[in-house]
């Protein structure tokens, strides 16, 4: 027999096409209850009844009402039926009559001030592939089948450590792996007790920031310098001093600031203006951390693609038992969705940081990582960086030729090493970077400014253009696109700059 109550839970039960019967069902008629449909004290249909209106079984019906009547929203009366609890609005925190919601006040949803210091000045792209986008790899180029491979053949033999949390740091084929491939091709002094996986460079700068340095502590950055170092900073209450950088890399100041108790350095290729730190920047560097007893923080920021000399050795390979704390991540090397970096930790700091790791973040991913341990040790990552380097060089090349020709020698970047996987487009004083990268991104040529990497007033103008991602066919239509675009603002801002002859 069909009843109104049949007729509002059918209505809404047909509302929501998908999922399996009983889950509907229950959503159903527990919905009617919360928004009112079915008020406190309605005789709910007869399952049998039900049951036919909606062509379900009986037990399905059944089996709802059960689970309605254990949480309250149904009861049963002995020879008279199932109703809708007459309390069940009040026993739920909910009032018995539909008000309208109304937005939380801006008290009630104000942010911290911390979190509000941070919007201020994020700088993430919602973009992350495109032409000319900076620090980001070929991900199309990986051996994914390779990887996939050995993962699909560890986890036919899945045991429990994979399928649990991590309370070790990592799994331990990763670091012995790890531990011999940066003794070798980094210079790095380390044993695998030393190393933590992490997710990505932003989780290890964020563990040593909260774990080293209490709120109002001070800490050193690059100026210019990678922006997320300092949202880390601000967000752990943790003030700060730009440093300047120059051709030999961070330029300590000669009057004594603030003691910093991070430093944070990228030595081997600075981000983002390119320069390497001397060796005598370095013993410098070292000598200041132990006399003020501060930690190095070096972030070895793609130092695996340098494309002429020798590979710069890491800072923290320099002296034995060193004050450096040595950052590192697959996502220039491999792909960033990886979410796979990893922390070198001076003998002293290993353990309680492990266990702060543990706590806070809850390791993960261990059978990704059982499988690059063996994608490293068998000899594949090391094969695919080589040849990497080689494809990277090239498109370099390309884009260097393309600013030599439509620009001139003097639009590289005063530290233009041959190294990374970006170049500085230098534009000339007074040009609004921001402005033309702002149309360049909304014509999907993904450049950064310059001057956003910049604490100080005094700030370079400037495109960070990236050139891994991008093959050499498509990098000259997109550069032409780029080069109108700069040509256009900068006779707009009344800037006159000396093009290259014939330009």
């Amino acid at each position: 027999m069909r009843s109104l109550a049949g007729d509002v839970i059918k209505q809404t039960f047909l509302l929501q096409p998908e999922g399996k019967l009983h889950r509907r069902l229950y959503a159903a008629i527990s919905r009617c209850i919360l928004e009112g449909a079915l008020k406190p004290a309605t005789r709910m249909p007869p399952t049998r009844d039900l049951a036919e209106e909606l062509s379900l079984s009986r037990n399905t019906v059944l089996r709802v009402y059960e689970q309605l009547q254990a949480e309250g929203y149904l009861s049963s009366r002995t020879s008279s039926g199932t109703f809708v609890t007459d309390s069940v609005l009040d026993n739920l925190g909910i009032a018995s009559e539909r008000v309208a919601k109304v937005p939380a006040d801006g008290d009630y949803a104000s942010l911290s001030v911390r979190c509000q210091d941070l919007l201020e000045h994020v700088s993430a792209s919602p973009l992350q592939w495109g032409a000319f986008v900076p620090g980001v790899p070929d991900v199309q180029r990986f051996p994914h089948r390779v990887l996939k491979k050995i993962q699909d053949r560890l986890a036919q033999r899945m045991t429990a450590e994979f399928l649990t949390y991590d309370a070790s740091g990592g799994v331990l084929a990763l670091k012995i792996a790890l531990a011999d491939y940066l003794r070798t091709a980094r210079g790095v002094r380390c044993s695998p007790e030393q190393i933590l996986i992490t997710e990505g460079i932003h989780q290890a700068l964020d563990l040593v920031t909260r774990s080293l340095c209490n709120p109002g502590d001070h800490a050193w950055i690059e100026e210019p310098g990678y922006w997320g170092i300092k949202n880390i900073l601000r967000m752990n209450a943790v003030d700060f001093s730009a440093i300047a950088v120059d051709e030999q890399g961070m330029k300590p100041p000669e009057k004594r600031v603030t003691p910093p108790r991070l430093i944070f350095v990228t030595p081997s290729h600075q981000y983002p203006l390119g320069s390497v730190m001397s060796l005598s920047r370095r013993q410098q560097l070292i000598s200041l951390a132990r006399e003020t007893r501060s930690w190095i923080v070096e972030d070895d920021y793609d130092s695996e693609f340098r494309f002429s000399g020798q590979p710069i050795p890491s800072l923290q390979g320099l002296e034995e038992e060193s004050p450096v704390i040595y950052i590192g991540t697959f996502s220039k090397t491999l792909y960033p969705a990886l979410r796979l970096g990893y922390v070198v930790l001076p003998q002293a700091l290993a353990s309680p940081l492990k266990k702060v790791h543990s706590d806070l973040y809850r390791g993960g991913h261990l059978l990704v990582q059982a499988a690059l341990a063996e994608f490293i040790s068998e000899g594949y990552y090391a094969a695919h960086i080589r040849k990497m380097r080689q494809l990277y060089s090239r498109r370099r090349q390309k884009l260097v030729d393309m600013i030599l020709h439509t620009f001139g020698s003097a639009w590289l970047g005063d530290f233009n090493s041959n190294a990374g996987l970006h170049l500085i487009l230098q534009l000339p004083a007074g040009a609004d970077d921001r402005a033309i990268a702002r149309e360049a991104n909304e014509a999907a040529l993904l450049v950064r400014p310059l001057s956003r990497y910049y604490v100080g007033d005094t700030k370079q103008s400037g495109l960070l253009l990236g050139f891994a991602s991008l093959d050499e066919e498509a990098m000259t239509p997109a550069f032409d696109r780029l080069a109108a675009i700069v040509k256009r603002h900068l006779q707009t801002q009344g800037v006159a700059p000396a093009f290259a002859p014939g330009q």
